[in-house]
């Protein structure tokens, strides 16, 4: 069976546990008062029928992978193991022969091993062609997989009917009238719902993790200081004298970020701000709900798309009507573009966040300014905004570290030249485009050239990190004035 076919084995079992237990509670109930409803007893057998099933399938789905993967290993010679740049090549090649193996004949099998034909043409014939003819090794360690897998497969589905058997009996034996189903069924919804909680954590834990252990070895090749403090960014050639494979220079990958944003930032938080002033103050109720999901809209776009707008747009508008006449470039692609286009990218960020604060803000606050005989612009000016402001803020931080993460916008409309530089109409580049860029081609994983994405990485994710944690301090201080 496969996995969907034992979910809902699982699912079916466990719905045909709850309704044996809640008809034995009901029917001792007629001998005695339950220590809880009837539904809690169904629930209870209910849980024990699916959790242990559930918990032993994605166990030992987790582990085939890593168990084929040592099987693999272990049938390839020691000259395929040894080239460490091909070895996933070669092993992607011996799961292909291991499904063509499966598709094939017992009799194609055969002139196979005695060389009637090739495994290429046989396996072609059944949908799925190679690249090249396999090779003996190829075969036998094809052969294993499948024996493996095949084992593997037969177990689980072994295991999780035993434990769906085990647990359905045992928790319908344990049924009574004096059984508190209610706590321990409640005690294992908390328990999944602890473990659902944690899974942000350890989300972050685990990313955390795999980026600080290659960064760490970035770091053994490339001194840090040489790295955060570096101008060049030249990831290719050696520098003259070094020993180094290529200068790593963070600071024209950080400037360039911070200068996108920067002018994403000029045009999202105005727009934004003005038109969240509006809708939470000014707006009637039919334009407030025509007006807010439109802005919304924005951000349900994807960002691809407004890389194209960019560089069919607003890229040739700047270059034609800013950039040449000025004589400051000649390109369309340029820090401008991005800027703008990612500015409008992220208003609704500051727009809604921005809207909701100042909606939050007492009601008490605008009828004493009010009363006291202000108008409402000064209402505004002087009352709610600086009351609203730290939520503001907070909003504003949150969309900054959004522009910083942006990628495909600055990809299509800043180009990826990492330079350092004052004018807004030259090509620049940021952070998580020079991640995807080294992280791209056939470079050797172990090589500094492809290790320094995670140093970069690392460093993005603490300069987020802050920003957000900073911005959330702010809106939480702000919630605590006024709830």
């Amino acid at each position: 069976m496969g996995p969907l076919w034992l979910l809902a084995l699982i699912a079916g079992l466990s719905f045909f546990g709850y309704v044996l237990g809640r008809w034995k509670s009901v029917v001792l109930s007629g001998k005695g008062a339950l220590a809880a409803r009837p539904g809690y007893y169904g629930a209870y057998v209910l849980v024990w029928t699916a959790m242990p099933a559930l918990a032993i399938l994605i166990v030992l789905s987790l582990a085939k992978p890593l168990i084929v993967d040592r099987t693999v290993r272990a049938n390839l010679p020691e000259t395929v193991l040894a080239d460490t740049t091909q070895l996933s090549l070669q092993i992607s090649g011996v799961e292909q022969v291991a499904a063509g193996l499966k598709l094939a004949t017992p009799d194609e099998l055969q002139n196979i091993r005695i060389g009637v034909v090739t495994a290429r043409s046989v396996f072609a014939r059944h949908g799925l062609p190679l690249g090249e003819d396999v090779k003996p090794y190829q075969l036998v360690a094809a052969g294993a997989l499948n024996v493996v897998s095949d084992g593997l497969d037969t177990a689980i589905d072994a295991a999780v009917v035993a434990a769906l058997a085990f647990g359905l009996i045992f928790a319908f034996a344990r049924v009574r009238p004096r059984l508190r189903a209610r706590n321990l069924v409640e005690n294992t919804v908390l328990a999944l719902l602890i473990a659902a909680s944690s899974v942000a954590i350890l989300t972050t834990v685990g990313i955390v993790l795999s980026l600080l252990f290659q960064a760490l070895q970035f770091f053994s090749m490339v001194s840090p200081i040489n790295f955060y403090f570096g101008t060049i960014w030249d990831p290719r050639f050696a520098a003259a004298g070094s020993t180094e494979s290529g200068q790593f220079g963070f600071l024209p990958l950080f400037w360039g970020t911070i200068y996108i944003s920067f002018f994403a930032m000029l045009v999202a938080v105005p727009v934004g701000l003005f038109s969240a002033v509006y809708m939470a103050e000014y707006a009637g109720s039919k334009v407030r709900s025509i007006a807010k999901p439109l802005i919304e809209i924005l951000a349900g776009i994807p960002t691809i798309v407004y890389g194209f707008f960019a560089l069919t747009t607003i890229g040739p508008f700047i270059r034609d009507w800013l950039a040449v006449p000025l004589g400051l470039g000649t390109s369309g692609n340029n820090v401008l573009t991005a800027g703008l286009v990612m500015g409008i990218m992220i208003i609704p960020y500051v727009s809604s966040l921005s809207d909701d604060i100042i909606t939050a803000v007492p009601r008490s606050l605008r009828d004493g300014s009010l009363a006291l005989g202000a108008t409402r612009s000064e209402t505004m000016r002087q009352v709610i905004l600086p009351a609203a402001l730290p939520g503001v803020v907070g909003a504003v931080l949150l969309a900054v570290s959004r522009a910083i993460g942006e990628t495909m916008i600055v990809v299509l409309a800043a180009g990826v030249a990492a330079r350092a530089s004052l004018n807004p109409f030259a090509e620049m580049t940021t952070i998580t485009v020079k991640i995807v860029n080294q992280l791209t081609g056939d470079l050797e994983f172990t090589s500094p050239q492809t290790l320094v994405a995670f140093a970069l990485g690392i460093t993005l994710f603490v300069i987020t990190l802050g920003l957000n944690v900073l911005a959330l301090t702010i809106v939480r201080k702000y919630r605590e004035q006024y709830e």
